[in-house]
């Protein structure tokens, strides 16, 4: 799904805001939503792709809480707790749920990565597109500037002293 990237303020709602910028809003990470900055087309596209997924947002917010300092605190409270009241001899037990645990939070680390990859590979291809798009821009202006400078020359100084 792809967004209309335009800043057509005509459809607003009576909270001042269009809805395509209130949806992008709440799909787009708050963190991004600080000031206000436009943000990249392919940083709303994947925030679209993400929330379009059940999967896909479960998988951010696992990887979002245990990539958070709240996750290491409850980890040693419940490792603490389990250790000194729980289990006479918790190290078998905790070292497979441990173990288990680092299992899927690698997995969902990776799938994280790839995801990366994904929207920097779509950045990159959108800015390459951007890019060639001004070359092209710029090599028909130039173009046209000595065009236009070759027949304002001839003008002011005759047909005689044409290059």
């Amino acid at each position: 799904m792809v967004l209309p990237h335009s800043t057509d303020s005509k459809r607003e709602s009576p909270g001042g805001m269009s809805p395509l910028r209130a949806e992008v809003s709440r799909l787009v990470p708050r963190r991004l939503l600080k000031g206000t900055a436009i943000h990249h087309p392919a940083v709303i596209d994947e925030a679209l792709k993400r929330n379009a997924s059940f999967q896909l947002r479960v998988a951010d917010q696992i990887t979002t809480f245990a990539g958070s300092m709240s996750f290491v605190f409850i980890h040693a409270a419940l490792f603490a707790v389990w250790m000194l009241f729980l289990e006479r001899s918790p190290w078998p037990t905790l070292t497979l749920v441990v173990s288990l645990e680092a299992i899927f939070l690698s997995t969902f680390v990776m799938i994280g990565q790839n995801r990366q990859a994904a929207f920097q590979q779509a950045k990159a291809d959108h800015d390459f597109q951007a890019q060639e798009l001004e070359l092209k821009t710029n090599t028909e202006l130039t173009r046209e500037i000595h065009r236009l400078t070759a027949e304002l020359h001839k003008r002011l100084m005759g047909p005689a002293s044409a290059p």
